[in-house]
Parts: structure tokens; sequence; C-alpha cells
């Protein structure tokens, strides 16, 4: 899975909290559309670890209860323990039981977490009941590192709609393509694993009707291992997706969004198992805003695009996306297409400022992580 860069804090975490956030990124590709939280039980003295564990998939077990299984386990006595947890234990009935009750029925002395749950059912609930219980409560140790590897949950939470992280393969002069169109492959075999990692941790991967009808590709994950493939996002304002695309594949979710209502054509797709959706927009293209708002509405998380600079300019040009994932090949192309197409801008004061968050090398190509200046889910 991708690497994240962690910062001088973690130095100063104690050794369970970093247990526990490692299991916690465990939990990716994994847990959706839960969040990815780890936890590590504690012995009263802090000498040892009586048990420890990750969130599931959905309907599983949470990371609280797979750490007080681990320690029945052992045979391990959790009375008085502290437990180390990532996020605010739940405390609501969802697919599973509330977590805050069972640490306080397992006699669970202390809990120390690094954020409060954003989900309104949660939301410091969790926090309050394990106090009622006489259970201590401490917030924050490994804040900053728990939010961002759930930062689609939160977006989700927060603004109902997924964290949109836009992937693109480039030049060092930023061409994605030659002329042609030809893009396969600018970047190394090593580029593209790693871009599969970050496919694997999506909801859902977005894609455009120009891509599929020129290069056909399955946008699936193949180059590293996962428990489960992403669904597929087209957006088709035309409904123009060929029945024979390869992008069909068996138990995969695709859903189409278009715009024009073409009764023959979506009874086609939906025989192929797609789901069809008709968002229609201004200019009679599909409402890009409110594709998110639906995504969000199906618990996708995160976002994954990897489209054409067409696509990718209009996301843009309306504002809807948070985070780039660029990876820089040490060529230059001379002319070909860009990465987005918008504008053009009456001055640079008008361009969009983004921060860099972490620049890598990956193999021979540089992996670029930059948010949108101001960007959070906060």
């Amino acid at each position: 899975m991708p690497r994240f860069a962690q910062n001088a804090a973690m130095d100063s975490l104690p050794a369970a909290m970093e247990q526990a956030l490692a299991l916690a990124r465990r939990a990716i590709a994994l847990s959706e559309p839960n969040p990815r939280v780890g936890c590590v039980l504690v012995s009263a003295d802090g000498s040892r670890v009586l048990g420890a564990g990750h969130t599931q998939p959905a309907g599983q077990a949470h990371a609280e209860i797979m750490a007080l299984r681990d320690a029945l386990s052992r045979g391990e006595d959790v009375r008085g323990a502290t437990a180390y947890v990532t996020l605010e234990p739940c405390a609501h009935h969802g697919r599973t039981g509330p977590c805050c009750d069972a640490l306080a029925a397992a006699g669970i002395g202390r809990v120390v977490a690094s954020l409060t749950d954003p989900n309104p059912l949660v939301a410091g609930q969790g926090f309050a009941r394990l106090r009622a219980a006489g259970v201590t409560v401490e917030v924050g140790p490994g804040a900053e590192e728990a939010r961002a590897l759930n930062i689609g949950f939160f977006s989700r939470m927060v603004r109902k709609t997924p964290w949109v992280r836009m992937k693109v393969a480039a030049s060092l002069d930023g061409l994605t393509a030659l002329p042609d169109g030809s893009s396969q492959w600018i970047t190394s075999e090593a580029a593209r694993a790693d871009g599969h990692a970050w496919r694997a941790r999506a909801g859902a991967v977005l894609t455009g009707i120009g891509t599929v009808l020129e290069d056909n590709p399955r946008l699936d994950v193949r180059l590293v291992s996962t428990p489960r493939q992403p669904a597929l996002v087209v957006v088709d304002s035309r409904l123009q997706t060929p029945t024979d695309a390869a992008l069909f594949q068996p138990g995969r979710p695709v859903l189409i969004y278009g715009a024009e209502d073409k009764p023959a054509a979506i009874a086609a797709l939906r025989a192929r198992g797609a789901e069809v959706v008709l968002l229609p927009g201004p200019g009679g293209k599909v409402d890009l805003a409110a594709l998110l708002a639906d995504l969000g509405r199906r618990e996708v998380n995160e976002l994954h695009v990897e489209a054409g600079y067409k696509l990718n300019g209009s996301l843009v040009r309306e504002g809807l996306v948070d985070e780039f994932l660029v990876y820089l090949a040490p060529k230059l192309l001379g002319q070909g297409q860009g990465l987005a197409n918008f504008g053009p801008l009456a001055s640079l004061a008008e361009a969009l400022e983004l921060e860099f968050t972490s620049v890598e090398r990956v193999g021979p190509d540089l992996r670029v992580l930059a948010t949108v200046k101001g960007r959070s889910p906060m």
C-alpha cells in the first residue's frame, strides 16, 4: 500500500499508539466504507500488550472488538487496561454494536484516542458514555496521522461528498499524452504499481467516456494485492459506453452517469450489470457536483479520478478536486495533451493554488501529492 510521510510529532507518540496507527493502515482497502481504525490494549502498568486489532470489512468487527478478542485468545485479563485507539469508539447500533459499551463492559480503565468520530451518530457520544462508565478518556495523540488515513471518511461525514483525488501520469513538462493520444507508457512500471495501490484504497475509480472509447481500460487493481475491487464510475453524458467494454467485470459494481435519457442504451447497459443514473446539468453534460453528492450517499469515502484532460479540466474548473496525485517521468514530450484543460485565466492571480504534502521517488519517477490550498473536510 502507499506510504504516507510521518512528521516529527510521530516521534513523541506512545509506542502503543504508533502500533495502533500501523494497524489502522492495514485496514486500507479492507474496511470501506467504515473508517480505518487500529486498537491496542496495554496492561495497567504499561508493561505489556494484551491484545490488538484493526477494523474488518463492513458488517464485521471493529478494531476495539478485534483487540478484545485477541486478548481473550491470549488468556489476558483486560480489567484496568488502557485502550489506544485511532478514532473514538462508536456509540451507535449500525452494522455492529457500540464499541464504547464493549470496552466499558470489559473493564477497560482508560481510553486514549486520536480523534473524535465525525459521524453525527457518534460525535463525542462514545467518549461521553465511556466517562459515564468511569473510564478515563484522553484525546489527541496521533490525530494528524489518523485524520490523513481517514480523509475520505471525514469528507463524507462533514461535507457529504467523497475526497476527490486526481491521479495523473505526466512528463516533466506536464504532458500526459502525445498529440495523437498515445500515453502508454510515460511513467515506469514502479509508478504504475504504486498507482494501483492508490486505486485500491479508493471506494470508487472515476473515468470519462473519452478514456473508455479511446483506451478501453479495465481500471481495476491488478499490480498489487487487494481484498476487493473498487467500484467503477463512468461519466458518460450521451450513454456511449460499449456493452463489450473491458471495464465490465464479474462482481464489480459499475455506475454510469448520463445526461440524456436513452431507453435502449440504458436497458443494454443495465443488462450488462451497470447501474445507470441520469444527472443532467448545463450544456447537456452530467452535473458533476450532483454526481459527487450521489457518491457520498452511496458511502464512497475516497474517489480516485483517472480521466483525460477534458474531464479533468471540468472537475478542476468546478472546484471539485481536493488533491492531486501526480507521477512525473524524467522525460520531455514537447507537444501533446496536458493534465487538465481549463481556463484560459485572465491573470496569474486566478491560478489554482496547491500545497505540496509529499514528494517521493518511485522508481525513476517522482510522485507528488498536492492538496488544493485551504481544502479540508474539517
